[in-house]
C-alpha cells in the first residue's frame, strides 16, 4: 500500500470527536502508516484506539499514549484539536484564555520534543490566536504552522449551492479571509456561480441584496447553527479539512481553500489570519488578497478584531509583548511575503 510519507503523524486531542475523526480520515487517505494518538484523557483515548484497531486497516502502525514526551518525540507532522469545544451560546472568542493557555503548552512541547517538525495544523478555537500562540512558543518557522480557516469558505460554498439549488461543484472560488471568528471578510468578487460572477447576480431577482447579507451572517454563524442542530460543535468538517491541509504539507494534492497563516507584511502585522495560501512540502505561503474597496474594508476590520484578541492574550500574560517575541521565536521578526 502506498502512503504519502512514512513519517510520524501526531493527532493531539485524539479522544475527542474531531481528533478521532481526524485519525480515521488520515488512515483512509493513506497519509502515513505511522499515526500516534495523544490525549490526556487516557480511557477515552484507549477507546478511540480500540475502535480504529478493530476496523482492520492494513499496513498501519497505530499507537496511542497519554505521555506527552512519548507522543511528541519524533513527530514530523501534527494536527491539534486539543482545546475545549464550543458549547451552545458560546462564540469562538469565548474560549480565548483557556485555549490559548493550552496552545502555549502545546507550542512548548513542540519546541522541547520535536523542534524539527515539518508542519503543524491548529484547529481549536479561536484558531487564529491559538495558532499564533503555538507558533510563538514552538520556535518553528511561520511556514510550518497553519490554522483552520477553510471551514468558512466551505460554508459559503454550501450556502450558495443551497440557495441556487445547484451542485456545490458549480460554486467556484468561494472565499472568506481574515479571522475565523465572529468578524470575518466574506468575499463576493472571487466567486462564480455556474460560471457567472457572483457580484453580477447579487442585487438581482436571483439573489436580492438583503438575502446575500443574510447569507453572509449564516456563513459567519455556521458553527453556531451546527450546535443548534446537533447539540454539539462541528467535528466532521473540521476533521476532514484539517487532514486535507496536512496531506498537502506532506506533498499530497493541493489544498483548495484559504488557510490561516502568519502575516507580517507592509499592511498586516504580527498576526495569524486567513489569506490566499499555498500549502506544500515547503510549508505555507500566501499572496495578498485582492477585492473591492468594500471587501478590503471588511478585511481591515477583521484584522483589527484579531489584533484586539491578540493584545488581550498579551495583557493576560499568556504571550509576551510583541517586541519580546524574538526572544521566543526569532523568525517572527522577519517580514512575510
Amino acid at each position: 500500500m502506498e502512503f504519502l510519507t512514512n513519517e510520524k503523524l501526531l493527532i493531539v486531542g485524539a479522544a475527542g470527536m474531531i481528533g478521532s475523526n481526524m485519525a480515521q480520515t488520515a488512515i483512509m487517505m493513506h497519509l502515513t502508516p505511522n499515526i500516534c494518538l495523544y490525549d490526556p484523557y487516557a480511557k477515552g483515548l484507549e477507546g478511540v484506539a480500540e475502535e480504529l484497531l478493530q476496523c482492520g486497516f492494513e499496513g498501519m502502525n497505530i499507537t496511542y499514549t497519554d505521555d506527552i514526551e512519548k507522543a511528541f518525540t519524533g513527530a514530523k507532522y501534527i494536527v491539534s484539536s486539543g482545546g475545549a469545544p464550543r458549547k451552545a451560546g458560546m462564540t469562538r472568542e469565548d474560549l480565548l484564555a483557556g485555549n490559548c493557555k493550552i496552545a502555549e503548552d502545546f507550542g512548548k512541547n513542540v519546541k522541547k520534543y520535536c523542534p524539527d517538525v515539518k508542519h503543524i495544523v491548529v484547529i481549536f478555537n479561536p484558531a487564529d490566536i491559538t495558532g499564533l500562540v503555538t507558533l510563538l512558543y514552538s520556535g518553528v518557522k511561520p511556514g510550518c504552522v497553519t490554522t483552520l480557516a477553510a471551514l468558512d469558505s466551505t460554508r459559503l460554498r454550501n450556502e450558495l449551492a443551497k440557495w441556487f439549488k445547484i451542485d456545490p461543484d458549480k460554486i467556484t472560488n468561494a472565499r472568506t479571509y481574515g479571522g475565523h471568528g465572529e468578524q470575518m471578510a466574506v468575499f463576493e468578487s472571487t466567486v462564480k456561480v455556474d460560471g457567472k460572477p457572483l457580484d453580477t447576480i447579487i442585487g438581482t431577482e436571483a439573489l436580492p441584496k438583503d438575502e446575500w447579507e443574510a447569507m453572509k451572517v449564516r456563513v459567519i454563524q455556521g458553527g453556531k447553527n451546527i450546535i443548534e442542530l446537533r447539540g454539539r460543535s462541528s467535528f466532521q468538517s473540521p476533521a476532514y479539512l484539517s487532514i486535507e491541509m496536512i496531506a498537502a504539507a506532506m506533498g499530497g494534492p493541493a489544498f483548495r481553500w484559504p488557510a490561516g497563516t502568519y502575516v507580517n507584511d507592509d499592511k498586516f502585522h504580527n498576526i495569524m489570519m486567513a489569506m490566499e495560501t499555498t500549502i506544500d512540502k515547503n510549508g505555507v505561503s500566501f499572496k495578498p488578497v485582492d477585492g473591492t474597496p468594500e471587501e478590503q474594508a471588511e478585511l481591515e476590520e477583521s484584522y483589527k478584531h484579531l489584533c484586539k484578541l491578540r493584545d488581550e492574550v498579551i495583557s493576560l500574560g499568556i504571550m509576551p509583548p510583541i517586541d519580546k517575541w524574538g526572544e521566543y521565536n526569532p523568525y517572527l521578526l522577519e517580514k512575510t511575503v
